[in-house]
């Protein structure tokens, strides 16, 4: 099925397609030029767009198509693109300018199941079972609550999940959504289901209706290794004597994203001595979190301003009592500090009775699925284990009676 946006285009007899693919410091100015085309007729073209659809032609990936059609003295007629295989977008020539359109293909979804057994990291084992890169970033999203995927995974924790992928004419062109997934770590059983409420917004939930989703993310920022933990003794590497280290020190490049932990008001937003650049945003009357040694804040933010869980406020730097780049946080209750590591999150609130209902007559097939495909696959790798043992004996009986 195709969706269109935009009049139909017909092309005039005598017209020539040129035909690029985006390579490494291509730029939509350098494939104009390679079509024969000046940056004037361009940026024409471009302005011509919605602004809101103009980086559909600017944000390039590596291979993208882009096709110009040009009349016989080389004028440009009509420029697409497809940043992907269910998508086109097309700038067109008329009498007062060029028109945008959006062709869209409209693809089938197909449940697939995958199991997989962590043996050095979640990439990788998921890799190994078939999911594709996008999915397991949704994957570590889903468990992300209750499971640190940089801290808290051992070899042997395994994994399965149900999700979607997108087909045209039966071919794979991307994946949906996560349906349905279990996660077993250190021996602790981990499930979550998508679900839409009647406000049309989907969350994860465990099997029993209760959301995965808690009040506070617990790491608000990308880290590469925790610098220093939660202390009320710890040797203080600037000011060289023994002080309280009340937050944890997340380590990242320069520049790296911070989250808000949770939705709140920022009720500070400026420079705070030791700690630099820094934040403090409260959370109701019983929680609040701070941010130091920022590089530099979020644009439009300001003292009284509302932030929600996971929106960008600011980036990491080192500013302040900071011997390198990291992201100072501290996590409070009823203004006592308390470990952000280990204190226990709130949750966010329940699903409604009626919700709940509906939650289940959704969440059951998908839990049976899930069940009915790992005996499946446990059963298949117990074959392949035996089936290689059986190779062995015979190789080694053989060996034997030579």
């Amino acid at each position: 099925m195709t969706i269109s946006e935009g009049p139909l285009i017909l092309m005039p007899e005598h017209s020539s397609t040129l035909t690029f693919h985006v390579e490494k410091g291509d730029s939509l100015s350098t494939l104009f030029n390679k079509a024969g085309l000046s940056n004037a007729v361009m940026y024409s073209a471009l302005e011509s767009a919605p602004k809101e659809q103009q980086n559909k032609f600017t944000h390039l990936n590596l291979d993208q198509l882009f096709e110009f059609t040009l009349n016989d003295a080389g004028d440009l007629l009509a420029v697409s693109t497809k940043p992907d295989l269910l998508n086109t977008y097309t700038l067109a020539k008329q009498d007062n300018g060029y028109m945008f359109s959006h062709n869209a293909i409209k693809p089938t979804y197909k449940k697939v199941y995958a199991y997989g057994s962590i043996n050095s990291s979640l990439f990788a084992a998921a890799d190994k079972a078939g999911i594709p890169h996008a999915m397991i970033m949704e994957i570590a999203n889903a468990f992300g609550y209750d499971i640190d995927f940089a801290l808290d995974l051992r070899q042997g924790d395994v994994f399965e999940v149900i999700f979607e992928q997108k087909l045209v004419n039966g071919k794979i062109v991307g994946t949906g959504n996560l349906l349905a997934a279990r996660f077993t770590n250190r021996g602790k059983e981990f499930t979550v289901v998508r679900f839409t409420n009647s406000n049309k917004v989907a969350s994860y939930y465990r099997a029993d209706g209760t959301s995965m989703q808690r009040a506070f993310i617990r790491t608000p920022v990308d880290f590469t290794r925790i610098s220093s933990k939660f202390s009320l003794g710890r040797y203080h590497p600037v000011l060289n004597r023994i002080r309280a280290h009340k937050g944890v020190d997340y380590a990242a490049p320069t520049g790296t994203a911070i989250r808000a932990a949770g939705n709140g008001k920022i009720v500070s937003i400026g420079w705070k001595g030791g700690y630099g650049n820094a934040i403090v945003i409260q959370h109701g009357k019983t929680y609040s979190t701070l941010y130091g040694h920022m590089s530099r804040f979020a644009p439009g933010l300001k003292a009284g301003s509302y932030v929600k869980q996971s929106q960008t406020i600011g980036y990491v730097g080192m500013t302040g009592l900071a011997t390198g780049p990291h992201l100072h946080y501290e996590f409070r209750v009823n203004g006592k500090h308390v470990d952000p590591l280990s204190v226990k999150l709130p949750m966010a609130d329940p699903l409604s009775a009626k919700e709940k209902t509906r939650f289940l007559e959704i969440s059951q097939p998908l839990l049976s699925e899930l069940n009915e495909n790992k005996a499946l696959s446990l059963a298949k790798i117990q074959a392949d284990k035996d089936s290689t043992a059986d190779t062995t004996d015979e190789n080694t009986e053989a060996d034997s009676a030579e």
